[in-house]
């Protein structure tokens, strides 16, 4: 990772930075307390004009908007200290994450709370002014028009990835700072990961455990994929804040997935493409719960308008290079079908929300593909819904009775155990069995009014009231 070098004004801003320092050394001034390359370090806190600084280009708060504008991005990369990336800076620091058309609500409470109080933790800079931790207060104390900013001053010899480190530990202390947005948080574990460390020693910096951060890693792999598949041939794609709103639904599609993954993967695949397009659609997590296995060919596929029915090929089986006759098993039509559905909704939402490079007709097209596609699940929801309801209904009466069961042998333990300490309650015992009785009495009566051929266990029911 190459050093950022020094801005334009580095040396001036050291200037101002050093002689501050010394009067906070003679006078024994604040200090902050840092992890610095596995150690603690304390650092001595001044007080410096908050528009002297320079907003840090690496700042994961905001990594995964940064390409809303890729003019301005670009600019970022080629003149990080130039007015037009610190502007572009500034302005996605007071952004909503899912929402860059509205001002972030954390930062408007910062803003107040910044107004109300002032500063209460300091910020972290480089001897050259570069923010490290503090960016968004920064830009807060700018728009307040308060004049200047109290920073911790990080060693002479802070490099780039320094600065990194340093960002991410204190974000993860959590302590009166904004959360890393989901998205920028995926990208900082893959950003860790890709520097060689291990999953455990990142899982254990982002204080989560080491199959959440593997489960985090699986649902960055299908949002960077779905990104991909999305891509026209003018251009147009998704994009990362395309899928910050979705944290949870992602989550329990990981969770589904896996666990049919183990005995069906290809069943997998078609749940997975099932839900991913209802994400795409903007349905609630309890309407993609219902998307199984089997709700592209038992809801969906005969009610599709011909617009958005796939034209499938027959797939072919895939050979494994170095194994000779060894093959994959082919994709079914199945899964298939669902994944081409989703390949149409992922490129017609790409269109749809492309405001640079489709044509206005593309995107009215786009967004009629996304309107019929909502109504057509809205249908298949629907009949999956009266689906789940009803086999709910039929299996809650033996789910009860297994209930009971339970109860009725924890009882039978429970019962050996207050005899053997003489701390059975006689009456009390008696007169539950009675309540246990006319409740047997009231479903024998309904069990033989609906079963005119008993079967065993309603057999024995009946016979068992009867006998008394």
């Amino acid at each position: 990772m190459p050093d950022f070098g020094i801005p334009p004004r580095g040396e001036e801003i050291k200037a101002v930075i050093d002689q501050r320092l010394k009067l906070a050394m003679t006078e024994n001034g604040a200090k902050v307390t840092i992890d610095w390359r596995g150690e603690p370090r304390h650092l001595y806190v001044i007080s410096v004009p908050v528009d002297m600084l320079y907003f840090n280009p690496d700042t994961h708060r905001i990594r995964a908007q940064r390409t809303l504008d890729p003019e301005r991005d670009r600019a970022i990369d080629t003149d990080p200290w130039g007015q037009v990336a610190q502007g572009y800076l500034h302005d996605l620091l007071r952004q909503r994450p899912s929402n860059p058309d509205q001002t972030d609500p954390d930062y408007t409470a910062l803003m107040n709370e910044l107004d109300d109080v002032g500063q209460r933790e300091p910020g972290i800079v480089t001897p050259h002014g570069i923010l490290v931790d503090g960016n968004t207060r920064a830009a807060a104390l700018i728009d307040l028009g308060e004049q200047n900013i109290r920073v911790g001053i990080l060693p002479e010899d802070t490099s780039r990835k320094d600065i990194n480190a340093v960002e991410l530990s204190l974000q993860l202390r959590k302590d009166r700072r904004r959360d890393y947005s989901y998205i920028n948080r995926l990208i900082a574990i893959d950003e860790e990961l890709g520097h060689g460390r291990s999953e455990a020693d990142v899982a254990k910096d982002f204080n989560i455990k080491l199959g959440t951060l593997q489960r985090d890693r699986w649902v960055y792999a299908l949002i960077l994929d779905a990104i991909d598949r999305s891509r026209t041939e003018d251009g147009a794609t998704l994009r990362l804040i395309d899928f910050e709103q979705h944290q949870e639904k992602l989550r329990e599609l990981h969770r589904d997935f896996a666990k049919l993954a183990v005995t069906d993967p290809d069943a997998a695949n078609a749940l997975m493409q099932s839900r991913l397009a209802m994400v795409l659609l903007d349905y609630p997590k309890t309407s993609l719960r219902l998307a199984e296995a089997d709700f592209h060919t038992r809801y969906l596929e005969s009610r599709l308008p011909e617009d958005l029915k796939p034209n499938l090929s027959l797939a072919e089986k895939v050979s494994i290079p170095g194994i000779p006759g060894a093959v994959l098993p082919a994709q079914s039509n199945i899964s298939a079908a669902a994944e081409a559905l989703t390949n149409q909704l992922l490129r017609a939402k790409a269109t749809a929300t492309d405001g640079k490079s489709a044509s206005p007709v593309d995107v009215a097209w786009a967004s009629g593909v996304m309107k019929q596609a909502r109504e057509t699940f809205d249908i298949a929801v629907k009949l999956a819904g009266q689906n789940a309801e009803l086999v709910k209904r039929q299996t809650a009466v033996p789910e009860r009775l297994t209930d009971a069961a339970d109860y009725v042998t924890q009882c039978a333990s429970e019962f050996a155990e207050a005899k053997a300490k003489r701390a059975l309650d006689d009456e009390a015992f008696d007169d539950a069995l009675i309540v246990l009785r006319d409740s047997l009495e009231s479903l024998a009566r309904q069990a033989g009014r609906t079963f005119p051929t008993p079967g065993e266990g309603v057999a024995w029911l009946l016979k068992a009231v009867r006998s008394r």
